[in-house]
């Protein structure tokens, strides 16, 4: 596969050394009140995004190398892009020849997830259980670099387990999707792309605690960097699940609805997380457009395959409404802390941006319909982290910092087990709140 310039890779680079510069002083530390743009949560959010995007990126190039489709060789030039970003990361932390050593283990394990389509493909039992082999020795070498990496504060047996799920979800979703139990298969991919996010919060966590003047004496685990990567998480995995429902459509392909579904399941997460906090008419306000914006995607990709001109400006305009609305309704529910014009600007850069790599696909220009697609991913980091930004300045008391401070020793899926999840957290603001759906809508209507 060729070499492509990858457009995530120095800004990436720059924001965790940028988190690495300055001397340390009194204002840099951990602050009274809890927020969720520190270093550490910075760190956090940048490592989830990419080592999310891997996941789904491995998905889907997977499934496409098993239908044999036009666009594998994009999608897999997409992944390969991505191991560009993660591999800067690592050097802007660990250095050059740590980097070096990262990507080729990287490299390897994408490659033997390759050969295990390819086995798959011809029928070939011993080199799919070969492949398998190479992944289970890549694990052992991967968690011993990691090991050696973080100062020992990551356990390599935790990091191997850590690593035999990654294994097990996207072989899961593979070999469901070649089974033709596409529901299974999206199942495991959500769950692939969701894993990866508890990956970042233990390597991050070790990472801030082995450079603490680095990252202004910071943690990356608190309960506001828990709800920013709770939501980096919902709203990045939208961004990808509506990607692939569009080409699915356009395609005719027979794993649409699967992916339809996923697609509704994530967004019943969001609703969820949106109840929580405001709670259940609120919730269902944003269900109900959250769901009507993806029903204009979908417009927009039935226009576009009976090339009806009309329906597509339609479907546009149809977006363009809800840009409004939904704008308001998150205005009113933060109490001005997201201002509406702002919110509406950036919901038109996401409906540019997946309109645009669908068009770029039904053109069968696929390198730049990958390069939107990872756009679309990246950008969904902006909005999780002005609404998680709002809700923490609101509620403040329900993020007072209370995390434990030594370090986790469960390997890559950090304190998941004993930390408060953000969903807890989520579920408790509800009752304590004092903010109503009901008001919510007032505000609306007088506004």
């Amino acid at each position: 596969m060729k070499l492509r310039k990858s457009y995530l890779a120095i800004p990436l680079s720059i924001t965790l050394l940028a988190s690495a510069g300055g001397a340390v002083s009194a204002h840099n530390l951990e602050p009274a009140q809890p927020s969720v743009e520190t270093p550490a949560s910075d760190l956090r959010s940048a490592l989830g995004h990419l080592l999310s995007e891997h996941a789904y990126l491995a998905a889907e190039a997977m499934r496409k190398g098993a239908e044999g489709a036009k666009d594998f060789d994009a999608a897999a030039n997409a992944l390969n892009d991505n191991t560009t970003d993660l591999t800067a990361a690592i050097e802007s932390v660990y250095g050059k020849e740590a980097a070096e050593q990262f990507n080729q283990m990287w490299t390897n394990h994408i490659g033997f997830f390759v050969d295990y389509v390819k086995a798959s493909g011809s029928n070939n039992q011993a080199a799919k259980e070969e492949a398998l082999n190479k992944l289970d020795n890549y694990r052992s070498d991967f968690s011993k670099f990691l090991e050696i990496a973080t100062g020992e504060r990551l356990e390599s047996s935790s990091l191997a387990d850590g690593l035999q799920m990654h294994v097990n979800q996207l072989v899961g979703a593979f070999d469901s999707y070649v089974q033709g139990d596409y529901e299974k298969a999206y199942q495991y991919e959500r769950e692939s792309i969701h894993h990866m996010y508890l990956v970042a919060k233990g390597l991050s966590s070790a990472i801030s605690d082995q450079f603490p003047e680095k990252f202004h004496e910071t943690m990356a685990v608190t309960p506001a960097a828990d709800l920013r990567a709770h939501l980096d998480h919902l709203l990045t995995e939208h961004a990808g699940l509506a990607v692939t429902a569009m080409q699915n459509g356009i395609d005719g392909s027979e794993d649409f609805e699967a992916s339809a579904n996923a697609l509704a399941a994530n967004t019943k997460d969001l609703a969820a997380a949106i109840s929580s906090v405001y709670g259940d008419e609120a919730g269902q306000q944003f269900e109900g457009m959250w769901s009507e914006h993806i029903g204009f995607f979908v417009e927009y990709v039935k226009a576009s395959g009976a090339n009806d001109e009309a329906k597509k400006e339609e479907a546009l305009k149809n977006l363009d409404g809800y840009r409004a609305e939904f704008s308001k309704f998150l205005e009113t529910a933060t109490d001005g802390r997201l201002k509406s014009d702002a919110l509406a600007d950036g919901l038109q850069m996401h409906v540019n941006q997946l309109v645009g790599s669908f068009d770029s696909f039904a053109a069968g220009d696929y390198e730049k319909a990958y390069d939107q697609a990872r756009e679309a991913y990246a950008h969904m980091l902006n909005p999780a982290k002005g609404l998680s930004g709002s809700i923490v300045d609101q509620f403040p008391e329900k993020f007072a910092n209370k995390m434990p401070a030594e370090m986790p020793t469960t390997g890559m899926g950090g304190t998941a087990e004993k930390d408060m999840s953000a969903e807890m957290l989520l579920a408790g603001l509800f009752a304590a709140a004092g903010v109503t759906s009901i008001a919510i809508r007032r505000r609306m209507n007088q506004n």
